[in-house]
């Protein structure tokens, strides 16, 4: 029989809250430790299985940092305003406020039941007005220093959300981040926070972070930064304009055959010859259906049209003609690019297609300038056809021409950007409003402070239309000008949820504070996060835009650090049973509840992090579960055989071989456990707790209790408690009394392991059944062959692999490998 998890995982969760234990004393800063999951959106009335795999191994880690003396300050709170939260609303016939404050409720009760060290004193929600009313001013700080503004700009357009999304919410397929939609361009005005003038600072900080290198790559490539020229090409026709280009290679002017333009470019209308107008308008037209991944696809074909004009090379004099082509893109460099078809691929399939000539003016190393190109060679070599920049080696001629360009008056050096500034209206309902006033006096105007929070009605139709549902609601819509007190409208677009996100870790220590955004002094003491942990799909939205915020707030002089998360982890995913992305329509969602209902939060919590390696995750696969399951019995089963120990013990002092050996494996334990906890290691660290619990029942056997050093026991038995108590909480709770000791053990201290008594020379053995690897462990040099074939029978999983199994032979290979051969 099983120990009784229901009630104890009840019991503890009723004391932990009763109690306040987990309330943090924040005015001790000396060893503080703020440890942060990224906060949950309530857009489904129940957490799924990967809340569960983010929320408790994170909690595992805090719990530990608490247990090794820290001060830890781990809250949790919801990130309730966005799409996600409405379209599950307008899903299930809601409102969203309602449905919204329903889910907060019930997620609340099982976050509770994962048996999180939270604090809910110090939840955040962020759809609330006294969280909101911050929003709208960290909205204010970005208006009044110049880094907010309107502009009429082509953006992403989701017809299925019927609203804009930034360009870090378009999949690399072109498809909604959201909904999976195709997502077009509209040109519409909008509101932009101007995070491209913080790209080189959003570079150049990374490398003081404890972030993986994946997510530092990502980021540094979603800004993409790169050194070139901006090139004036002025039109044929004598009209004094000019095609502005920006190129990484200058070196490859003197190539140029043809000029592109982008449909959307402000120049195409105007530069237009009567008899090209009506193929150039289809073709923008056609374009404009595109996605962007469409348009930069390098499998598709090209396409393109001429627009009639010419410009002129401003280095040879050559007339080049001018098409658009939907390739190149507004939103990068000039939005029109210089076409060198022998140097670059794009150009060259464009020019094959077109019939446009091809100009060979980079000789590749180990080739003649006589021999024809093959293709687009797109690497570095000797200058050819270049006039007087001819022989030089091309990266000493991209510094001779452009300083000649500079010295004409004809370009000049530039770095550009990938990275655009980021878009942060939307056409919904369920959102921050902006607070900003349009007045026919004053013009636009900035809601004062001291009238913030601008509320969200109620009584709003928000069943998206295409049009902000706001416009149509006349009580918010019209109201007074702030600077003259004539009537004037609200903007009616409602923010990005990532503005409410990229400053929530900032109230969470003063939550209920209504005179401020935050208590300056607790957050300039407790700031920044000191470990951060979410997903890796938020490295170049929310991971950037937090930054970009807190980066603005720092130069404000609001806060006194200039990044927000100094150490971030990810978890891996965790697919369905087919491999695939867990999704109601493929039928491999699993639910949580069906397993803490059969074997408890604790057993579900540390098989997760015992089957799956935290930063991989990987299929779903229950079969570990019944494994831990027992390893938690085992646990139970072997305090209440020892719990004498804790009530009488006995006068024995013997120090043999087995107490050494004991002492030794409980030190290792230690030593191992701490270091991958440390390091998000949860399998290998619960591997190593079960190998203690291994060790104890080996070293009780059947002696008598008078054989037994209780001594030795019991200070072994204390330590595994606490070192199991991150892992499973309730359960250790349980033990910690049960075996005489004063409420809580996550009072204790973190056991440190005494290096004398660590396994000294030690081989490590992979454990194989009939030839397949399944666990692994480290045993004395000196022991015997018989006594390795007795560990590797007890390490880790091995017990319940072999369950209902004959072993027919077991086959030791000296310091490498143990083979347990079985069959059914």
């Amino acid at each position: 029989m099983g120990y009784p998890f229901k009630s104890i995982e009840k019991k503890w969760r009723k004391k932990w809250e009763e109690s306040g234990i987990y309330k943090t004393d924040l005015s001790n800063t000396e060893k503080k430790c703020y440890t942060l999951v990224m906060f949950c959106y309530p857009s489904g009335d129940k957490l799924h299985l990967g809340h569960w795999f983010n929320y408790g191994p994170t909690d595992t880690w805090a719990r530990f940092r608490r247990l090794q003396g820290y001060n830890v300050f781990s809250p949790q709170g919801f990130d309730a305003f966005g799409l996600p939260a409405e379209n599950y609303a307008i899903k299930i016939g809601g409102h969203p406020h309602d449905i919204t404050e329903e889910n907060i409720r019930v997620i609340r009760e099982q976050l509770k039941c994962i048996g999180a060290m939270y604090n809910w004193e110090n939840e955040v929600i962020t759809s609330h007005p006294e969280y909101y009313k911050w929003t709208q001013w960290v909205f204010l700080q970005l208006y009044n220093a110049g880094l907010a503004y309107r502009a009429k700009a082509p953006v992403n357009w989701c017809s299925s959300c019927n609203t804009v999304l930034a360009n870090e919410q378009v999949l690399s397929d072109g498809t909604c981040e959201r909904c999976s939609t195709p997502v077009i361009r509209k040109t519409m005005t909008q509101w932009f926070f101007r995070i491209t003038e913080y790209a080189d600072r959003l570079i150049n900080n990374l490398e003081k972070l404890d972030w993986p290198e994946r997510t530092k790559t990502m980021q540094i490539n979603w800004i993409g930064r790169s050194e070139g020229v901006e090139i004036d090409f002025p039109l044929a026709d004598d009209s004094g304009k000019s095609v502005r280009v920006f190129t990484t290679r200058p070196d490859t002017l003197f190539g140029v055959t043809y000029m592109v333009l982008a449909p959307e470019h402000p120049l195409v209308e105007e530069i237009t010859t009567p008899t090209q107008k009506p193929a150039v308008e289809n073709y923008i037209q056609e374009t404009l259906r595109k996605s962007e991944l469409e348009r930069t696809s390098t499998v598709l074909e090209k396409t393109g049209v001429f627009t009639g004009a010419f410009a002129t090379n401003p280095v040879n004099g050559e007339k080049v003609p001018i098409w658009i082509a939907d390739y190149v893109l507004l939103t990068y460099g000039t939005g029109a690019v210089m076409a060198v078809p022998g140097h670059d691929e794009r150009d060259y399939e464009f020019a094959i297609t077109f019939e446009l000539p091809i100009r060979k003016v980079i000789q590749e190393p180990g080739t003649s300038p006589e021999d024809e190109l093959k293709g687009a060679y797109t690497g570095e070599g000797v200058m050819i056809n270049s006039g007087e920049f001819s022989g030089l080696p091309t990266e000493k001629g991209r510094a001779k021409i452009t300083d000649w360009l500079e010295k004409k008056g004809i370009g000049k050096r530039q770095v550009n950007y990938k990275l655009r500034d980021w878009l942060i209206s939307r056409q919904r309902y369920w959102g921050a409003p902006i607070p900003i006033v349009y007045c026919d006096s004053c013009g636009e105007v900035p809601v004062p402070e001291d009238q913030l929070p601008v509320e969200l009605p109620y009584d709003v139709n928000f069943l998206p239309s295409g049009e902000s549902p706001l416009r149509f609601h006349e009580g918010f819509l019209n109201t007074t000008c702030p600077q003259c007190g004539g009537s004037a409208r609200r903007e009616v677009d409602t923010m990005d949820t990532f503005v409410d996100s990229s400053w929530y870790f900032l109230r969470y220590l003063s939550p209920h504070l209504d005179s401020a955004p935050f208590d300056k002094e607790l957050v300039n003491k407790w700031c920044p996060v000191d470990m951060y942990v979410g997903g890796i799909e938020h490295a170049t939205m929310h991971l950037i835009y937090a930054r970009f915020i807190n980066m603005v707030l720092y130069d404000q002089g609001h806060i006194n650090f200039e990044e927000p998360f100094m150490a971030l982890r990810h978890q891996g995913v965790i697919k369905g049973p087919d491999g695939q992305k867990m999704s109601k329509s493929r039928g491999n969602v699993v639910n949580p509840e069906q397993y803490l209902d059969k074997y408890g939060s604790d057993a579900f919590r540390c098989h997760l992090m015992f089957s799956f390696e935290y930063a991989k995750g990987g299929p779903w696969n229950d079969g570990g579960i019944i494994a831990v399951e027992r390893y938690l019995n085992r646990v139970w089963r072997l305090f209440e055989q020892c719990n004498w120990v804790f009530e009488k013990g006995n006068d024995n002092q013997v120090m043999g071989d087995d107490e050494k050996s004991l002492l030794r494996v409980l030190h290792t334990s230690i030593k191992y456990a701490s270091r991958d906890t440390e390091r998000f290691h949860f399998n290998t660290a619960i591997s190593r707790l079960m190998e203690l619990t291994n060790e104890c029942y080996r070293y009780v056997g059947e002696r008598p209790a008078e054989e037994i050093n209780a001594e030795v026991l019991k200070d072994t038995l204390e330590k595994h408690i606490i070192l199991l108590a991150p892992f499973a909480p309730h359960l250790a709770e349980e033990l910690w009394e049960k075996t005489g000791h004063e409420f809580s053990v996550f009072n204790q201290r973190w056991p440190e392991f005494d290096p004398s008594l660590l396994e000294q020379d030690m081989v490590h053995y992979v454990i194989q059944i009939n030839g397949k690897i399944r666990e692994k462990m480290d045993v004395p040099r000196d022991i015997s062959q018989e006594e390795i074939i007795e560990r590797a029978k007890k390490a880790g999983r091995i017990p319940d692999l072999l369950n209902g199994k004959q072993v027919v032979k077991t086959i030791v290979v000296p310091e490498k490998l143990v083979n347990i051969v079985v069959r059914n």
